[in-house]
């Protein structure tokens, strides 16, 4: 499986997320929205730059608790909330947000 973005064909695995996570560009993000019928706004790329640098420290895709609890400390508790991630990424907060990111999907998602 693969993901055409600007004319380059990057690798995924059978549920659409990237392979080798040093693929993942903004436009890469945007297309892997598409897939999932997301209209990116930027309080979706703000989940999405907080998933990325997340990873970067801790090397781990957090689950849906971790992720609610994380944002709420970096963005304030009215974003760190699970209505409030779930109207942004209605198929699940950490699964769908961690695609669009680039990440591996989160320990504990089905």
């Amino acid at each position: 499986m693969g993901l055409m973005v600007e004319g380059k064909e990057l690798e995924t695995d059978e549920e659409g997320y990237l392979l080798d996570l040093n693929d993942w560009t903004r436009e890469a993000g945007a297309e892997l929205a598409k897939t999932e019928n997301l209209e990116m706004t930027d309080s979706h790329w703000e989940v999405i730059d907080f998933l990325r640098e997340y990873y970067d420290e801790y090397q781990i895709a957090p689950a849906v608790r971790v992720l609610t609890k994380a944002i709420g400390k970096k963005l304030g508790k009215e974003k760190g909330n699970s209505k409030y991630l779930y109207e942004l990424f209605p198929y699940g907060p950490a699964k769908q947000a961690c695609k669009v990111a680039g990440l591996p999907k989160p320990t504990g998602c089905i």
